[in-house]
C-alpha cells in the first residue's frame, strides 16, 4: 500500500470524530473572490460578541460585505459599492482599527481608477458602513520612472508596535507590488513605494505576492517572478518587513524603505523552478511560534498537473513536502475555446494560529472538494479530514479568517461554483464551516 493511501485511510478515520461536530452553512448564494486581496475574512468584536466579517463580488459586480454572528448564526449583509465591475479580483479585504471600526479596501481589476475604501463607523452595525472613498496612490515621479499606472488588489493590515500604523499593498504603479502607509486610521495615505521590480524594467512583468502580518511588528511576503502562464520558470521568494526595512529569512537586510525597490533575487529563494520540476504560484503564508515562515504553493510540472507543496523554514533551511496532486484547473472548458486560466488550482490556505493545519481544494470523483489536513511532523505526513464530500458543485479557494482569539471556534470559508468559466464569468456562492475546539 502506498503512502498516499495510508494517509487517506488515516484521514477517513479522522472523519468520524472531526466532521460530525462541524456546522456548515451558506453566507451568500451570489459571491466570488480571488486569493490576492486579503484578509478577505477576519474575526471581529469584543470578547462577548464575536463575529466573522467577510465580503465578495456578486454576479453583477456589486461589492458586498457580511457579518456572521458566531453565537446566533445570524447573517447580515450590505452592498458597499454597487456594480463596480464583474470580476472576482475585486473582492474587499479588511482590517479592524483600534477603535473596532472596520476598514474595507478593494480595487477595480486594472485601469487607472484607483483604490477604494469604506469604513464602518458604528461597529458592529454593518449598516453604518460609509460611502466609498476613491484615491490614487501615485506620484508623477513614480509614474515617469515606472511608466505604468494601474490598480489591482488591496491588502490592508496594522502593526501595533508602530503605533497602530496601517500598511496596504497592491499591484499598482509599474504593474508591480506597491506599499502605502497611514498614521490616521486610513483618513490619509502616504505616497506609494514600489516594493519589488524586475532588474530591467518590464511593465508587463507582475510579481504575485501573498502577505501575512502578525499584527504587531512583522509582515511576511512570499512572491513569484510573475504569472506562471508567462514565466516558464516562475520561482518562489520570501522576505519580511520589520522596523522600517525589508529582510531575508536569515535576518540579513535587503534595504530600508527609503531605498526600495528590490529585485526578486535580492530576497531569499524558497523554490528555484525548472521546466522539469515545474513553474509555481503562491497561495498562502503564515508564521510559526518562532516567527519562521510556513508557505503553501503549487508546482505545475505538466499542464494539467497541479501539485500542492507545504514548505517551512526551521531557522536554518527550507523543508519542502509535496502534499498531494490536487487535480487540474477548476474553470470549465468551453468547446472550441482555449482555456484562459491553466493555473487556477482549487487552492489551499493555512490556519495562521496553527500552521500545522491547512485546508485545501482537490478533486475527488470528478468534483473539487474541501479537506482539512493536519501534520504531526512538519509536513512529512498528513491526516486528512473531509470538510465537503459528494458535492454537486466545485468547492474552491478556501480561506481561514484572520485575527482569531483563543476562545474563537475554528472556521474556514470557501467558494462553491455553480459555474465558473473565468474571472468575469461566474455563478458562485460563499460557504463556511465552523468547528468547535
Amino acid at each position: 500500500m502506498n503512502t498516499f493511501k495510508i494517509i487517506l485511510i488515516y484521514g477517513l478515520i479522522l472523519k468520524i470524530s472531526g466532521v460530525c461536530g462541524q456546522s456548515v452553512g451558506t453566507l451568500t448564494d451570489d459571491g466570488a473572490w480571488c486569493w490576492f486581496s486579503d484578509p478577505r475574512a477576519i474575526f471581529v468584536g469584543g470578547s462577548e460578541n464575536r463575529s466573522i466579517f467577510t465580503g465578495w463580488v456578486t454576479q453583477n459586480g456589486d461589492i458586498e460585505v457580511a457579518i456572521l454572528d458566531l453565537q446566533s448564526g445570524g447573517i447580515e449583509k450590505k452592498v458597499i459599492y454597487p456594480e463596480l465591475q464583474v470580476d472576482d479580483h475585486n473582492n474587499p479585504a479588511f482590517v479592524e482599527l483600534p477603535d473596532h471600526r472596520i476598514l474595507a479596501q478593494y480595487t477595480w481589476h486594472g485601469g487607472t481608477n484607483g483604490v477604494i475604501q469604506n469604513v464602518m463607523e458604528s461597529p458592529p452595525e454593518i449598516s453604518s458602513f460609509g460611502d466609498p472613498y476613491v484615491f490614487k496612490p501615485k506620484t508623477d515621479q513614480l509614474i515617469e520612472e515606472y511608466q505604468r499606472e494601474t490598480y489591482t488588489y488591496a491588502n490592508p493590515m496594522i502593526l501595533s508596535a508602530e503605533n497602530n500604523k496601517l500598511y496596504s499593498f497592491g499591484r499598482w504603479i509599474g504593474y508591480k507590488p506597491n506599499m502605502i502607509t497611514s498614521t490616521d486610521n486610513g483618513q490619509t495615505w502616504s505616497d506609494p513605494k514600489v516594493v519589488i521590480t524586475s532588474p530591467e524594467l518590464d511593465t508587463n512583468n507582475r510579481p504575485y505576492v501573498k502577505y501575512f502580518s502578525d499584527g504587531i511588528s512583522r509582515i511576511h511576503l512570499v512572491f513569484t517572478d510573475g504569472h506562471p502562464a508567462v514565466e516558464p520558470t516562475n520561482s518562489v521568494y520570501y522576505c519580511y518587513y520589520e522596523d522600517g526595512a525589508f529582510w531575508r529569512v536569515n535576518g540579513e537586510k535587503i534595504c530600508d524603505i527609503e531605498n526600495l525597490p528590490f529585485h526578486p533575487e535580492d530576497a531569499t529563494v524558497v523554490y528555484r523552478a525548472t521546466e522539469e520540476s515545474g513553474r509555481s504560484w503562491v497561495f498562502d503564508i503564515a508564521a510559526d511560534d518562532n516567527k519562521n515562515p510556513v508557505i503553501l504553493y503549487t508546482r505545475y510540472p505538466r499542464v494539467k498537473e497541479h501539485d500542492y507543496y507545504y514548505t517551512r523554514f526551521d531557522g536554518n533551511s527550507w523543508h519542502h513536502h509535496r502534499i498531494l496532486y490536487s487535480g487540474p484547473w477548476f474553470p470549465e472548458d468551453v468547446h472550441g475555446q482555449r482555456q484562459r486560466e491553466l493555473n487556477y488550482s482549487g487552492g489551499l490556505t493555512l490556519d495562521p494560529n496553527n500552521p500545522a493545519v491547512i485546508y485545501f481544494s482537490h478533486v475527488i470523483d470528478g468534483t473539487f472538494e474541501i479537506s482539512r489536513g493536519e501534520t504531526p511532523d512538519y509536513g512529512k505526513t498528513w491526516g486528512i479530514t473531509p470538510v465537503t464530500r459528494d458535492s454537486q458543485f466545485d468547492n474552491v479557494r478556501p480561506f481561514v479568517p484572520r485575527y482569531q482569539n483563543s476562545d474563537d471556534p475554528n472556521a474556514v470559508l470557501w467558494m462553491q461554483n455553480h459555474s465558473y468559466i473565468h474571472y468575469t464569468d461566474y455563478q458562485s456562492s460563499i460557504r463556511y464551516a465552523i468547528f468547535p475546539k
